[in-house]
């Protein structure tokens, strides 16, 4: 297979730099149509080959907290791309051979592909495997006419074309059915942008919705005639002042033995006498007018800084790497150490290096951050750990790995 792929890609590879210019319309339009139909059959080789390797679990065998995790830092993808890629594989291996079959002749499209298989689980479910069979060849047959959005539509009647004497029996089966659908993709994706913003992706089931919409609501009408702001910028203020209350119930749970709290790192200018730019502990930066405002209500810890911007003075050791310790390990780690990782800071555990009870030190030197699965994974696995010469951590896989054991870091999160 990786002979036959290595050979297409080279016939791909010649057509990158073809002169379109040079072509008539017509075959344009044939090299358009030929070139989407050869990314459809790709596409069925990517899902077969990624359902086995999640079927062997090779992702967890090389540190990933699961398959879709892994493909984001093979592939470059985002993880809710690559968890679509591994649900869509599971389910075509899971009784879908024609939607399967349909995907590798290029008579679908990938999305197509996706409303097929569900639709398809949920006539199975409901009506037996004959009706699914027929239903994939009316989907089939459609999807050669509609969008995926519209396929979808119609594909809420499919009953009423395979099985009529249960379609509004199974009707209801159908909505119960796309509420676990809801339920099953329900996410939310923070993006880090350029200059310290974040974006906000993602799909919400219904009752989720109804609290944001019940909760956010109020806080988003004009404050009066004068308000100029835009109804997306009072959405985003009435986040702004969600997240504020929240914090200030005092009832959120702790993370990594800390208050919820958003930590600023910030330097101070002896010279004027005020604090400059600030970072939070995800990275993000903030202006000096936006530190200083958040000081006016906050406690500020003093902590010293090597040149190369690893803590070195930040208090007392103990057992537990809590408090000043911590916040230190914070600024250092930036999150998971592991790498490949992209957990923040506040899902993390601090990992004693040598570990406390065979007589390592509490001490920023002997301490590392950890999510779950990694801090479980270093302790179950070969995986070393160990703090490179400018103080930051690297990580030595094992031989089986990788024979040269090159030592590897995160690269997730940003460095000061």
């Amino acid at each position: 297979m990786v002979e036959e792929l290595a050979q297409a890609d080279d016939a791909v590879a010649a057509c990158v730099d073809a002169a379109t210019w040079a072509l008539p319309e017509h075959e344009l339009i044939a090299a358009l149509d030929a070139a989407h139909r050869l990314q459809q059959r790709l596409a069925a080789v990517t899902l077969a080959l990624v359902r086995e390797l999640d079927g062997r679990g090779a992702a967890r065998a090389q540190g990933a907290s699961c398959t879709a995790v892994w493909l984001r830092d093979r592939l470059r993808l985002t993880v809710p791309a690559a968890r679509r890629l591994v649900d869509l594989a599971a389910a075509l291996d899971a009784g879908n051979p024609g939607v399967r079959q349909a995907l590798a002749d290029a008579d679908i499209t990938l999305d197509q592909a996706r409303v097929i298989a569900d639709t398809v689980t949920t006539v199975h479910t409901a009506a037996g495997p004959e009706a699914a069979d027929k239903a994939v060849g009316v989907l089939v047959d459609w999807a050669g006419q509609f969008d995926p959005t519209l396929l979808r539509k119609l594909g809420t009647r499919i009953l009423d074309h395979v099985a009529p004497d249960i379609a509004d029996v199974a009707a209801a089966a159908a909505l119960e059915a796309e509420a676990a659908r809801a339920t099953r993709d329900r996410h939310l994706t923070l993006s880090e942008q350029t200059s310290g913003r974040l974006r906000l992706t993602g799909t919400l089931d219904a009752e989720t919705a109804g609290l944001l919409r019940a909760a956010i609501d109020p806080l988003t009408a004009p404050s009066g005639p004068d308000d100029q702001r835009s109804p997306g910028q009072r959405r985003h203020d009435a986040l702004a002042d969600l997240c504020r209350l929240a914090l200030r119930t005092g009832e959120l749970p702790e993370h990594g033995g800390e208050p919820a709290q958003i930590v600023v790192t910030t330097s101070y200018d002896r010279v004027v006498r005020k604090l400059d730019t600030g970072a939070l502990d995800t990275g993000l930066r903030l202006t000096p007018e936006t530190v200083r405002r958040l000081a006016c209500d906050a406690a500020i810890l003093p902590a010293v800084l090597g040149s190369t911007g690893q803590p070195l003075d930040v208090g007392r050791q103990r057992r537990l790497i809590t408090g000043p310790l911590r916040r230190a390990l914070v600024l250092r780690d930036r999150g998971c150490a592991f790498p490949g990782c992209d957990r923040p800071p506040r899902w993390c555990d601090a990992h004693h290096i040598h570990h406390w009870a065979d007589g390592g030190t509490t001490s920023l030197d002997n301490a590392v951050l950890l999510c779950g699965h990694h801090h479980r994974h270093l302790h179950h696995s070969d995986w070393t750990v160990q703090l490179s010469g400018d103080g930051h951590p690297e990580f030595i896989p094992p031989s089986w790995l990788d024979p040269e054991q090159l030592p590897r870091r995160n690269h997730y999160h940003p460095r000061r």
